[in-house]
């Protein structure tokens, strides 16, 4: 019976062991499940977190530093700069070449050898008028003075010939109390023919002696020597040229104006002062107007004005020096005088009214003076406080604080 039970119990314990024989596998699954799950929750968990942190910083983004003000804003600070409304006189400026007025380039009126060359014809050397500058050989044109003088005294022989002659032929028709026939008879055409040929022995003289007098080139005004062309030994050839000479006694300035700035012009002009002034603002002499307009300059379309500078005078102006030349102008009886840096680009002047709010105006300019600018008083004005250095955020209207 022990035995029975024994074999009893065989079977179940055996039929137990094939029912399980993976048992130890199915632990190790469930533990690779388990933590797979804990993974996807950890990692779930992260991106919730994350989610939030963005959340956060986008929210807070646009939240951070805000404070909510109820108080105004106060006004912008104006630096301003009263301007009454007076008679101004206008100047009208503008930049102007200084040229002298004689400038010649002296050429060779004879042929011939260069035999001396002074020391006044080198460039840079100030002559006088009728200083000897070039000597060109004179030996040809002293012998063709001889010849023309000698032609003169063959010419004078020849009609007191046909004078005499004339005169017996005359005499000799009064014995024989006959009229002559004709001014053949009388020898008239001789002597007419000889009279022709005196006047033309003595132009040949005065053209040798030009001739001889051409040989020596003389200064025709005074000036300076600016450049020399020829050399001692050297032959010129008729028109060669053998030095420049520029006058440094008068000077000559052309000024170009406008429409807008001729109207503002003093008229009438001839004979009236301008100012010559250098690029620092300093006077360097007075010019004096010696006309204007009367035409359009061609391409330009603008009007004209010519000036006269006296060299002499006490002064710094120089030749080919580049100048602004003042013109004196009408008065203007309403206008402004303010600083440069109230004009904008626009042309637009800023100033404050009454109740401290923005206001602006076109400005028509008249003229400028250094950092200043004179410009129309805007109608039924009597000052205006005007701010000095507009700002682009400027709005009409605009409430300020000026100081």
């Amino acid at each position: 019976m022990h035995e029975n039970m024994m074999d009893a119990h065989q079977p179940a314990n055996g039929s137990m062991k094939p029912s399980h024989p993976d048992n130890g596998d199915t632990t190790d699954n469930s533990g690779t499940k388990g933590r797979a799950r804990n993974r996807w929750i950890l990692l779930i968990l992260a991106l919730a977190l994350l989610g939030g942190v963005i959340w956060y910083l986008y929210t807070a983004e646009y939240t951070v530093d805000v404070t909510e003000k109820t108080t105004p804003r106060p006004p912008q600070w104006v630096s301003i700069e009263s301007a009454r409304v007076n008679s101004e006189t206008v100047q009208i400026s503008a930049f102007a070449e200084v040229r002298p007025r004689w400038s010649a380039e002296l050429e060779a009126a004879v042929s011939g050898r260069v035999t001396q060359v002074m020391d006044s014809a080198l460039a840079g050397e100030p002559v006088s008028q009728g200083t000897i500058l070039i000597e060109i050989e004179k030996t040809p044109y002293l012998a063709e003075l001889a010849a023309a003088e000698l032609a003169v005294k063959e010419a004078q022989l020849a009609l007191w010939q046909a004078r005499n002659a004339s005169v017996i032929a005359r005499k000799e028709f009064e014995r024989a109390e006959r009229d002559p026939p004709n001014d053949l008879a009388l020898k008239l055409p001789q002597l007419e023919i000889a009279e022709n040929a005196v006047t033309s022995a003595q132009a040949r003289v005065a053209a040798a002696k030009q001739q001889l007098r051409d040989a020596t080139v003389i200064a025709p005004f005074s000036g300076f020597v600016t450049e020399r062309f020829v050399s001692p030994g050297q032959t010129a050839n008729l028109g060669d040229p053998l030095l420049k000479l520029v006058d440094n006694d008068t000077f000559e300035i052309t000024v170009e104006l406008s429409r807008d700035d001729w109207l503002l012009l003093k008229k009438p002009l001839q004979g009236l002062t301008a100012r010559i002034v250098d690029q620092t603002g300093e006077t360097l002499a007075q010019a004096k107007i010696r006309r204007g307009g009367g035409f359009l300059d061609e391409t330009t379309r603008q009007y004209k004005v010519f000036l006269e500078v006296d060299g002499t005078e006490e002064g710094d102006v120089l030749s080919g020096d580049f100048v602004r030349v003042v013109l004196p102008g009408v008065t203007v009886p309403a206008a402004l005088n303010v600083p440069a840096s109230a004009l904008t680009q626009e042309g637009h002047i800023w100033h404050v009214d009454s109740r401290d709010r923005l206001r602006r105006f076109d400005a028509k300019v008249l003229f400028r003076s250094q950092d200043r600018v004179v410009i129309e008083a805007p109608s039924g004005s009597k000052s205006l406080r005007v701010a000095v250095t507009p700002l682009a955020s400027f709005l009409p209207g605009q409430p300020v604080q000026v100081y």
